[in-house]
């Protein structure tokens, strides 16, 4: 299963987390996977490239999971916490659809 961990400061996400495979499909052709991968890359691209933030990345490939944080000087930033909530939405939907593959904690 794909757990998906959401930090937060104050009233804003400081973190979104992305651990572990979704065992929908076999490796390669898993759609949860990939969905969850396509949503949190996006969402580091999007803080970089919308946003103006550089935000703080950790990629750990032995236990497939990719953490995107915002920096402390930019935990309150208006489009930042747009982008992470638009991409927590979109974890949502996927848990909506395949609550078997992918959790939110």
């Amino acid at each position: 299963m794909t757990t998906v961990t959401v930090r937060y400061m104050g009233n804003g996400i400081s973190s979104l987390s992305v651990k572990g495979h979704a065992d929908y499909a076999e490796y390669g052709q898993d759609i949860v996977c990939a969905a969850a991968s396509v949503l949190i890359t996006t969402c580091a691209n999007a803080l970089e490239s919308v946003a103006g933030v550089s935000p703080i990345t950790h990629v750990d490939e032995r236990t497939a999971e990719i953490r995107v944080s915002l920096p402390d000087e930019h935990q309150q930033s208006h489009d930042a916490q747009i982008i992470l909530r638009t991409t927590l939405q979109g974890f949502q939907d996927i848990a909506q659809q395949y609550p078997k593959n992918l959790q939110i904690i």
